[in-house]
């Protein structure tokens, strides 16, 4: 790093300085910072470059900007700077850049604390689809070798009170640059900041440092008594006397936009079969709560709503499923995904992701969502009222082929790599496309047999579909989801959802089918789940918010709408 001004150096220090067989331990730091800046940054430098404009304009900035960065980047460095520490440290941060710079530049993912609890949180099958020769080619050499080779580099240090007296004096200095920088040009920076805040989610280490540290203090925070939700619900006046059985599923997509439904229209036919099921109800805009399945599961099944949901809040309270059990609903989770997120915790589960001899619907490495259709006319003659939960793979990607079984695989030629980045857009979508197809058949089945049941066995049933959150398939360079959920395009924020009612549930819960299907077209989000399932099952809980029950304004009394709220009362 090129210092501002020269400095007169004595012979002494000269010679101290620059040895030909060693690095003065005091050069690390800023070596580091440059290295670290310009090997592990490019989505960094590649989005700062497309938010500065003209490209006059944008050379002096870089600069500046590289100056300050690497000035804060070198100060902190210096502190650290002590023999038995900074190796190892500075090894560890070369691999750690290395597997961030790899899937910012791949992928277009932006690392914050929920990305973090992404990639911690998901199981081993999700996780190597993301792994493949070159990523481990990339960790090798921007990695691996970097942290070798610091680990062998001879360093030369002064006695320790003289190497402690030059290392502050070296960060107070760097700091200083930073400072002097950041005022001069702070006209310049503060809005090319405040408006395009995804920046800091894109400089390494410090943005999977920051996000690592927030994830843990939240993992191993001490853990919160469980605030009981909902202990008052108990079954309305529509479940007295009733010798039929209700039940209600709900289905979770995985990873589905609502953008590439044919429903919502798409233009390829990806629900051909949802698209002819009689009394369907199919929501046209709908906003998920967050950009991945450990926000958004939690989040849709609490009370907390979008704007007021906090990790640490929602798992120290009970959940809607919770507030069901209480009122006397049976509740059953049925799982293909990576978990329920402590969403089903205290409701029965079962696994049915693991493949194992004998299984339909699986192959060597995972199962297809048809397994979760596994054995639902039994539990629904079972003469219980329930709810049950089937959480789809759907379709989580990058390995969007693997999600359908190839009867399913009408739309090609399919990008059948995880590196999306080597495949045109349009293999990627028909990939993407083909699973959003399946999930047409695996909802339409689901429909069919609660429709089944309700004529063969007298089970008064209804069924609700909505996705965790949606994907990016390459828009603006961005592949997957969870990007900050502020900065997140609306291809990861809108969902699909979609309901259907037999005859007889309908008229048991009086509530007009013209009259949901009339709402299509509004403005709903995950915020609406909770109060609606409430609603739409007539469970009386001191809990409901009536503003946010779809149902709300469309229940009858006496054969009349009651006209409670208004529809401006959803969000």
């Amino acid at each position: 790093m090129a210092f501002p001004c020269r400095r007169q150096l004595s012979h002494t220090n000269t010679l101290f300085l620059f040895r030909s067989t060693s690095l003065n331990a005091l050069w690390l730091p800023p070596v580091a910072a440059i290295v670290f800046l310009l090997l592990y940054n490019t989505a960094f430098w590649r989005r700062l470059i497309a938010a500065t404009g003209e490209p006059g304009a944008s050379a002096t900035l870089l600069c500046v900007v590289l100056l300050i960065v690497a000035g804060v980047f070198t100060g902190f460095l210096a502190l650290l700077n002590v023999r038995l520490f900074i190796k190892p440290f500075l090894a560890l941060l070369c691999i750690g850049s290395a597997f961030a710079s790899y899937f910012m530049d791949n992928y277009g993912i932006q690392i914050d604390r929920a990305m973090i609890r992404n990639l911690a949180e998901t199981d081993v099958a999700e996780a190597t689809e993301l792994l493949h020769w070159k990523l481990w080619a990339w960790i090798v050499a921007a990695g691996v070798l970097p942290a070798l080779l610091v680990m062998r580099l001879p360093l030369h240090q002064l006695p320790w009170p003289r190497h402690l007296a030059w290392s502050i004096g070296l960060a107070l200095g760097a700091f200083a640059l930073a400072a002097v920088l950041l005022l001069m040009f702070f006209k310049t920076l503060a809005p090319l900041v405040r408006e395009n805040r995804d920046l800091r989610f894109l400089l390494a280490p410090t943005n999977y440092l920051h996000a690592t540290k927030g994830y843990l203090q939240q993992r191993f925070a001490r853990p919160a008594v469980l605030r009981p939700l909902g202990r008052d619900a108990r079954k309305g006046a529509d479940w007295q006397g009733q010798e039929r059985p209700a039940v209600l599923v709900i289905v979770v997509g995985e990873t589905a936009r609502a953008q590439n439904f044919s429903l919502n229209g798409h233009q390829r036919e990806t629900n051909p079969r949802l698209a002819r099921q009689p009394g369907l109800v199919n929501f046209r805009s709908v906003t998920s709560c967050g950009t991945a399945t450990a926000v958004s599961l939690p989040c849709m099944f609490s009370n907390l709503g979008r704007q007021d949901y906090a990790d640490a809040q929602a798992r120290s309270q009970e959940s809607l499923l919770d507030v069901l059990s209480h009122a006397g609903i049976d509740v059953l989770w049925r799982n293909n995904n990576s978990g329920c997120k402590g969403v089903c915790d205290r409701v029965d589960y079962e696994d049915l992701s693991r493949p194992e001899p004998g299984a339909s619907y699986c192959n060597d490495d995972e199962c297809f969502d048809e397994r979760l259709l596994e054995r639902l006319p039994e539990r629904l003659r079972s003469g219980k009222d329930m709810v049950v939960v089937l959480h789809q793979k759907g379709s989580h990607g990058p390995a969007y082929w693997k999600r359908t079984p190839a009867a399913f695989r009408k739309f090609g030629p399919v990008c059948a790599t995880s590196e999306l980045a080597q495949c045109s857009g349009a293999a990627i979508a028909a990939a993407y496309d083909n699973t959003i197809l399946y999930t047409d058949h695996v909802v339409s089945r689901a429909i069919d047999m609660l429709r089944d049941s309700s004529a063969r066995d007298g089970v008064d049933t209804a069924l609700i579909y909505v996705s965790d959150h949606g994907e990016s398939l390459g828009e603006d360079g961005l592949y997957l989801h969870g990007a900050p959920y502020l900065l997140a395009p609306p291809e990861q924020r809108r969902v699909p959802m979609m309901m259907w009612f037999s005859d007889g549930f309908s008229e048991r819960f009086r509530f007009s089918r013209s009259c949901v299907a009339a709402r299509a077209d509004q403005p709903l989000s995950h915020d609406n789940l909770f109060h609606s399932v409430l609603g739409m099952l007539d469970v009386k809980t001191m809990a409901y918010n009536p503003r946010l029950d779809l149902f709300h304004a469309c229940t009858t009394t006496a054969g009349a709408p009651t006209g409670r709220v208004q529809a401006s009362g959803l969000r």
